[in-house]
Order: C-alpha cells, then structure tokens, then sequence
C-alpha cells in the first residue's frame, strides 16, 4: 500500500500563498466532502482557485469545526476531529436502529430466535477480524469447528477460538469500566497460544521490543510510541473510554470509532493490536446500549475493502492528526454492517416461511427443531451434532441431545457416531416422513 502523500498544514500554506492569495481562500465558501489532499490534488479545483488556495479554504473551514481529544501522537501534538453532515446523519441512523427496539426485526427480539443470530454474528465477527490479521481458514471449516467444540489445529482456527471466546466475554463485561485490567484480559483471551513469544501475551510492548507497521515493501507505514510512555497513554485511552476525560460532549459512536483508533495506533502490544482494538470497539458500543452491535461483525464490512480501512488510519496521520478521516470511514462501515444484517434477517425470514409451509402442521417439534429441519431441507447432506445444536441455539447439552435423539426418533435424521461422538443428518425420506406426518 502506497503512503499518501502528507497534506500542507495551514501554516505551510500561510507562509507559502501571498497575503492576497490567503485572503481570497479564506473568504471562498466551498462544498466540502472531506477528501483528503492526496485525492484532492488530482481534481480541478473551484473557478478561480488554484489547488492550494482550494486546500486552504477547505482547511480554514475545517480549523473552526476541530474538536481535540487527549490522545496524542509521538511527538506531543493533539487528535482532534469534525463532524460534517454525513457523520451526523450516520449517527442520527445508528441512533434509531441500533439503540431503541422500535422498528427492529422480529428474530433479534424474540426470545426464541434472538440466540441463533448472536451466534452467527459472534462467529463471523471471529472469524473474519482473525481473517483481516492473516488467519487463513475458510469460513466453512471455522464454523464447523465453533459449532462442534472441536480443538483448533493450526494458528489460524486458534485466533479464530479466542477471538470468538473474547467477544462473547465483551457481552458479559459491558457494564464495567474500562481498566488496563481489562485491557490486558481482553488481549490475553484473544492472544493465547498465538504469540510467537507467548509471555508477551496480556502486557504492554517492553522498551527493547521496537515494533513498526511496513507494507509488502518494508516501508515504514506507523511508527508507535515509545513504550516508556504506554502505561499513561494506556490510563488515559481508558479515561477516554469512560468518559472522565475532561472534553466536550462525544457522541457515544464517535467515543467508540475513537476508541478503536486509540488502541491501533498506540499498538501497545507485540501482537493482536487490531483485534484488540474491535473488540474494545464492541465494548464501547454495548456499554452505551447500543444493544444490536451484539448481532453485528464490522469485520465482515472491513473484509470487503481492507485497503480502504488501513487508508483510513494514514489519511489521518498524514493531515495534521485529523480522526475525520477515520471517522467517516468507520461511520459507513457500520451502516453497511446494519444493512448486512437486515438483508440476512429479510433472507431467512423468507427461507423459514417457505419452510413453515412444510412444517406448519408438525407443531409438535419446538422451534430449535423446526430450524434444524428447515435448514437440512435447504441444505442437504449437512451435519448435524449436539455441540453443533446448542451452540447455535444457546442451550444446555441434555436439551440438545434431546432435540436431536427425538428427530431420529421421528426418522427425519440419520443418527450415527463419528469416533466417539453422535452424529445426525437428513433422513432420505425426510421430506416424505414431514408429509406423512402433517396429514
């Protein structure tokens, strides 16, 4: 990845641009769609305008609006950050649909649906936040592993296991305070048995561990600070995270897009620094009840367009410790991820209507067994187990094995054993034993 060219600050402008020149800039009104100078300056500017001149009339506007936080960068100088339009209107859309329950679907508020989409969203919020680190196990096998209870085999299934065992521990912590305890609890969880030097697993990066971010070339992207300084910086990220830092108001969204930052680009640890820093994210946003960021993976939007995320970090290192950029990108990150969950939640409404038209007489068989029916006519030749079973629905292991010992019973699963452990799949004749059975 290219590192965009650094942005001219306001004063490099003032002592470049003639006094007539600044003049002018700063009494033009221009639309402002918060490009950073690296795009910028290969756009024509305004009429009248020359790209600098455009620049600093961009940035003159901006200067007013800044609102600076305490974190700072290697060499003392404060974050800060606006909120144009776009981000407004993005936080008025999380505020309506992420934190009241009016006009949300059904499934997550139903007691008896809510748990098969936490699952889900826990499992592809591990899976895929271990993906954007380098784990490299398909999606498939990875679910199969977390469903079943089977142990890791690699690196990879282990970063996936503890990142999925960390964010269901975030669900039970969300109304604690944010300690470096904490902190260092949550690494641990999402780092053991994946360090190369296991013992620098839950503790911050010793002075004589320099570490750098590099592209594919080598070349220096982030340096960090120094880590003499990362036990303050620590106490005052969690200072910030719970909101005793002495600053104006921060929309609790913000506090937490922020709080992702603050971790990243302090990389206080030799490793897992990005996972780290989502599930702190998560944290932030459940602490603030923002309830439906429990069935949301930001890390499946990231996936997508991983390129786009990391030039979010250095638009804002490269244009005078500026979190808009940052901001911006992970307020549209999250209203993709609402918008993935709805279009899921739509997709498997209609799947199980279609179902319930097979299965509408068979009232019989409780809900967890009318799911598993329908996905097994949906998709045949899939595995059924009973770790499989309660984890995808919550429940204890007698009542999953419960479930499934009655299915076979009623001869729409197969039962078997793989090693010492039962197994089930869909009966050849489940479709006939379903319509025999709804006479």
């Amino acid at each position: 990845m290219k590192i965009p060219e650094k942005a001219p600050t306001f004063p490099e402008l003032v002592s470049r641009l003639s006094q007539d020149s600044q003049v002018k800039a700063m009494l033009t009104r221009v639309p402002d769609d918060y490009r950073h100078w690296d795009e910028l300056k290969h756009r024509s500017p305004p009429s009248g305008l020359t790209r600098e001149q455009w620049w600093m009339a961009l940035k003159y506007e901006r200067s007013a609006q800044i609102k600076n936080i305490p974190l700072k960068d290697r060499h003392g100088e404060n974050f800060g950050f606006c909120v144009p339009d776009k981000i407004a209107a993005q936080l008025h859309k999380i505020d309506l649909g992420a934190g009241g329950r009016i006009g949300m679907p059904e499934p997550v508020t139903n007691p008896d649906t809510r748990d098969q989409y936490l699952i889900r969203s826990l499992m592809d919020e591990a899976i895929t936040s271990s993906q954007l680190e380098g784990a490299v196990t398909n999606r498939e096998v990875a679910k199969d592993m977390l469903r079943s209870g089977r142990k890791p085999q690699d690196k990879s299934e282990t970063m996936i296991l503890n990142n999925y065992r960390t964010m269901r521990r975030i669900r039970e912590v969300r109304e604690r305070p944010l300690t470096p305890e904490l902190v260092f609890e949550i690494h641990r969880m999402i780092t053991d048995g994946t360090l190369d030097k296991p013992d620098a697993t839950g503790r911050l990066r010793r002075e004589d561990e320099l570490v750098t971010i590099e592209d594919e070339s080598g070349e220096i992207m982030h340096m960090p600070p120094p880590a003499g300084e990362l036990p303050s910086r620590l106490q005052e990220m969690c200072n910030f995270a719970n909101d005793t830092s002495p600053e104006p108001f921060i929309h609790p969204a913000l506090r937490a897009i922020i709080l992702h930052f603050w971790l990243a680009y302090d990389h206080p640890f030799l490793d897992g620094n990005g996972r780290t820093a989502r599930a702190l994210f998560y944290w932030n946003m459940l602490h603030s009840d923002y309830w439906l960021f429990e069935f949301i993976s930001i890390s499946d939007v990231l996936k997508r367009a991983p390129a786009k995320y990391y030039t979010a970090f250095l638009h804002t290192e490269t244009d005078e410790n500026d979190l808009t950029y940052f901001l911006l990108h992970q307020s549209d990150v999250i209203r993709k991820a609402i918008e993935t969950l709805h279009a899921y939640i739509a997709r498997k409404t209609d799947e199980t209507r279609e179902s319930q038209v097979i299965l509408r007489e068979m009232r019989h068989l409780n809900h967890r067994q009318q799911a598993l029916v329908g996905h097994a006519l949906r998709h045949p030749g899939t595995t059924y187990t009973i770790e499989g079973h309660l984890q995808s629905h919550g429940i204890a292991y007698n009542t999953a094995r419960t479930d499934l010992l009655d299915l076979a019973a009623q001869g729409l699963l197969d039962q078997s054993k793989r090693g010492k452990k039962m197994v089930f799949h869909a009966s050849l004749g489940m479709e006939q034993a379903i319509r025999e059975k709804s006479i």
